[in-house]
């Protein structure tokens, strides 16, 4: 990776961007986008769009999601404790001892999620912690020195984990997922523009908010585009750590290339040629059945308007949901030189169709 991608990688994992409160992430992500593309547009939740050939007729999509899990401020105790309740998928067994921040309109105010000593808990009667349990200590005596600091029900709390390199093969922190996919579809209109590639169709790369409470950005920005063809980007999961059944969650390995995803959301024809394009190009790859749904912003492009033809392209990912989210390095390389070269096949005005 080039040193300036890496340096912009970076300060856009340690930029804090909970679900509903995008808007300084994708601040960054449009700046290192722009030089890129032709134009760009964004909708009133803020999700942000990169156009290539906006005059064209034909148009495709390349998607990831800006947002990352993280708690609501619920309830200020007269004693100065704050409970909370999650913003998309947030886990509460990783919460006791962590250090937070607190986002306020007066700044950050640093916290931690405090827990009692194990010399005073009944270790016999031990339960993990729950949205019930956990609590935030941020320094303060009772309720209204927490409000003087500007801290209040709503306020939207973060973890403070920040992006480092584990022996030099994979990239750790919190909210890869799934920025790491913002980052990658940027590097596909970075290299588009650098090799002097000239696409017979609008390209539209959509980096959209609110995936993690329900694909509401993903529905939003696909009425608006209407496009004709989607390829998403999102993580799964890494399956060779302890605890994970391969026999439900399939066999994926870190390290070993880009999954496809099989699955009625996922549009045959697209996959098949994006596998097609993999093994030409000899890009390595994985496969994952996905049932009914992907879980990903795939189906809310691949059911909008009249259907839109789309395909899953994931990053495995070890720990989701943690602050030690995990990704090797070669997987987000073959991610994004897979996008890219699918790309390159793609015809003007191709019809997906099964039946024509």
């Amino acid at each position: 990776m080039r040193q300036e991608s890496f340096d912009f990688l970076q300060k856009y994992l340690n930029n804090a961007s909970p679900t509903g409160f995008e808007a300084e992430g994708q601040k960054l992500w449009l700046e290192y986008l722009k030089p890129y593309i032709d134009e760009y547009f964004v909708d009133t939740y803020g999700s942000v769009v990169g156009v290539i050939n906006p005059e064209a007729d034909y148009k495709v999509v390349i998607e990831a999601h800006a947002d990352e899990i993280s708690w609501f401020v619920n309830y200020i105790t007269n004693e100065g404790y704050l409970y909370l309740r999650r913003n998309g998928g947030s886990d509460a067994v990783i919460a006791p001892s962590k250090r937070v921040n607190i986002h306020t309109s007066k700044g950050i105010v640093k916290a931690i999620f405090g827990w009692p000593a194990i010399h005073v808990r009944k270790l016999e009667n031990e339960k993990a912690p729950t949205v019930e349990t956990v609590f935030l200590d941020c320094g303060a005596s009772n309720k209204e020195e927490v409000e003087a600091m500007g801290i209040h029900v709503g306020s939207v709390v973060t973890f403070e984990d920040e992006f480092t390199t584990m022996n030099e093969k994979f990239y750790v922190g919190r909210a890869l997922d799934n920025r790491i996919g913002g980052f990658m579809i940027a590097e596909v209109a970075r290299m588009l523009k650098e090799n002097n590639h000239k696409l017979p169709f609008g390209l539209y790369i959509v980096n959209a908010v609110q995936e993690e409470i329900g694909l509401r950005g993903a529905e939003m920005i696909a009425h608006r585009i209407k496009p004709d063809v989607a390829i998403i980007t999102d993580v799964t999961h890494d399956t060779q750590s302890p605890m994970y059944d391969k026999k439900t969650s399939g066999d994926i390995h870190c390290g070993k290339g880009p999954v496809i995803a099989y699955g009625p959301a996922v549009q045959n024809n697209v996959r098949d040629l994006i596998i097609t394009t993999a093994q030409q190009k000899e890009i390595p790859f994985q496969r994952a059945a996905v049932s009914r749904a992907t879980g990903t912003d795939t189906d809310a492009f691949a059911y909008s308007n009249a259907g839109v033809a789309s395909a899953l392209i994931s990053l495995p990912l070890k720990y989701m949901h943690t602050t030690v989210e995990t990704v090797h390095k070669d997987d987000v390389d073959n991610v994004t030189k897979l996008i890219y070269e699918t790309l390159l096949k793609i015809e003007d005005k191709q019809d997906f169709r099964y039946l024509k």
